[in-house]
């Protein structure tokens, strides 16, 4: 498959995606960007440290930015999107791989809610 068709492919999955499936998938982006910040800064790859932490940075503002207002829980998201956004900075400046082990379990563990959830909508 060339480049092309692999972005058209690409962009036709993202465009068909239900919301849930979206915000799932930008969990398990945001997992995979805090574990690629942990595994640059074992080997001391600082270009690639900051890019994982700048790209963690930008899907926390993006959910935060998307979120639904209409419900009641989104108050409490939002607040722990600022919590995150703090977190992201401190590792950035820390580089301490014990607070991004720290932040990667709290946005695995509200995956894992919002997962169920969609799940407990689907059927």
């Amino acid at each position: 498959m060339n480049a092309n068709g692999y972005q058209q492919y690409k962009t036709q999955s993202v465009n068909t995606m239900t919301a849930s499936e979206m915000l799932l998938l930008l969990f398990d982006e945001l997992v995979k960007r805090l574990t690629r910040a942990e595994l640059a800064l074992e080997v001391k790859d600082e270009v690639l440290f900051e890019q994982s932490v700048t790209r963690s940075r930008e899907i926390v503002q993006y959910l935060k930015t998307t979120l639904n207002r209409s419900y009641a829980i989104s108050r409490e998201l939002s607040v722990m999107y600022d919590f995150f956004i703090y977190e992201l900075s401190r590792i950035s400046a820390g580089r301490n791989p014990k607070v991004i082990a720290e932040l990667k379990e709290l946005v695995e563990e509200l995956r894992g809610a919002f997962r169920e959830a969609s799940r407990m909508l689907d059927h």
